[in-house]
Parts: structure tokens; sequence; C-alpha cells
């Protein structure tokens, strides 16, 4: 494997191949080395081992050309250079990030906690028992907001289902037609209620039941599904297949109901 960050050598090896596959056929070395940073003797050397190592050949004058041998390398090298970035932005940087949850106890910062999703929101509980555990970055008493960090594990989720309940538009009924009993039962045992339309939202008015917004549906529904939560979206039936779009995409499991 190719380790283009294993030295300051290998790194400016790199970086002057990339600047003459940039730029060539016609190579500017003093222009090569003030990108790079390095003087234009240390470019014209760098240059000619490339040249020997067979990854770049010379074709005249300040005219050079980065052949298969150099571009096969720098495939290699740019990969090297991905996973090295995967590495400090999921590893390093993932572990260090902070993200804020719901004390279900009292904690104190440094405290070993574990990691759970109640409602689709975070909680933190004293102790690292669970699959998912992170450590307290602030104090705080149960019922407050606590920060967190050091993240690891896997929350153990179970993905939650929607259900659309489709009115039909004014034109032909709209709410009078919307069957008031099945949508209140059906919304009563769900966890999240939404709606979208007009029509929809004045049938769960009529049903006695609240949604949580009426806006962005789509959207809303497919993230608290993604949190564990059971939906259930009351649309117009203009506005169904903008809602199963988005959940779609986001490969939540729904299904589509006549109200």
């Amino acid at each position: 494997m190719v380790d283009v960050l294993d030295n300051k050598r290998a790194a400016t090896r790199f970086r002057i191949l990339v600047e003459i596959a940039e730029r060539q056929p016609a190579v500017s070395q003093g222009e090569i080395a003030g990108e790079v940073g390095v003087t234009s003797q240390a470019v014209s050397e760098y240059i000619r081992e490339l040249v020997d190592d067979g990854f770049v050949e010379k074709e005249g004058r300040s005219r050079y050309r980065v052949t298969n041998e150099g571009v096969d390398w720098l495939f290699q090298a740019a990969a090297d250079v991905r996973r090295f970035a995967d590495h400090v932005t999921e590893d390093v940087l993932g572990a260090m990030s902070e993200d804020a949850a719901i004390a279900t106890d009292t904690l104190e910062i440094g405290d070993t906690v574990s990691l759970t999703l109640e409602n689709g929101l975070l909680h933190a509980s004293p102790g690292g028992e669970g699959p998912a555990t992170g450590v307290a970055t602030t104090d705080a008493d149960g019922g407050q907001d606590v920060g967190v960090t050091s993240f690891e594990g896997v929350i153990d989720l179970e993905p939650g289902f929607v259900t659309v309940w489709q009115v039909p538009p004014v034109r032909a009924g709209g709410s009078d037609a919307a069957g008031m009993d099945s949508i209140a039962s059906g919304c009563g045992a769900t966890d999240l209620v939404l709606a979208t339309g007009i029509e929809a939202i004045v049938t769960l008015e009529r049903a006695g039941v609240d949604p949580a917004t009426t806006f962005a549906v789509g959207s809303v529904a497919a993230h608290a599904a993604e949190r564990g939560l059971d939906v259930a979206v009351v649309a117009t039936t203009d506005a169904v297949g903008r809602v199963t779009d988005v959940l779609r995409d986001g490969d939540v499991a729904y299904e589509v109901l006549e109200a």
C-alpha cells in the first residue's frame, strides 16, 4: 500500500505529481514550487525521480506527461489520503464530538453513561452497561439536558412504521367523506400524528386530533421513523405522493390507507 502521509517526502512527491497531472503537458516548475512550498530546484529533482520511476515522461523542454503507471500510483495514494480522512472524521472527530441528551438521573462530568432513544430523543443513564455508551461532559439532574461525548457502540433501535391516511380532496367530499372514527383510532395507536393539506387538517380537527406539524410532513415522518417512532400521516390525496416520495427515498416502511 502506498502511504503518502508516512513522511514529508512522500507527501511532497504526491503533490508534485498531482500538479503535473493538472498542468500537463506544459509544466512550469516555478509555479509548482509556489503551490507546493518548495524550491524550483527541489521540484526539478522530484520530477527527475518521477521520470526515472516511470511515473512521468518528458516530451520536451518544460513538457511532461503523467504515465499510466503514474496515474495508477496517484489513485492508490489518493485512496490512502481518503482512508486517513475518513479515519479522522469518523473515528477521531466522531469520538470528540458532543451531543445533548436528557439525563434520566443525576450525572456528573466524566461519568460513563448508557445511551438510549426514548420517544425519538436521546437519553443518558448512569453506568455503561448498554450497547451504546458515552461520557458526560456536564453535570445534570434527572430530566435536565446533559452533554455527552466519546460515543461507542450502536443504539439498539427498531425502525418505526408510517401509516398514511388518504383524505379525498374537497371536490370529492373532503373531510365530509373521510372516516373520522377510523382516522382517530389509527392516530391514537401511533407515537406521532402529522397532517398535510387543508382537507386533512380539517379532518383531524373534526376528529379531535391535534397534529404535531403540518409542514415538511414527509421529512418529519421519515426522521421520526428512523428514530423508532410509529407515525400517522393524514394527507389530502394531492399531497400523498409528496409524502411517500420522501419515505421511499429514506427507505422507510409505510402503507397508504383510504380514510
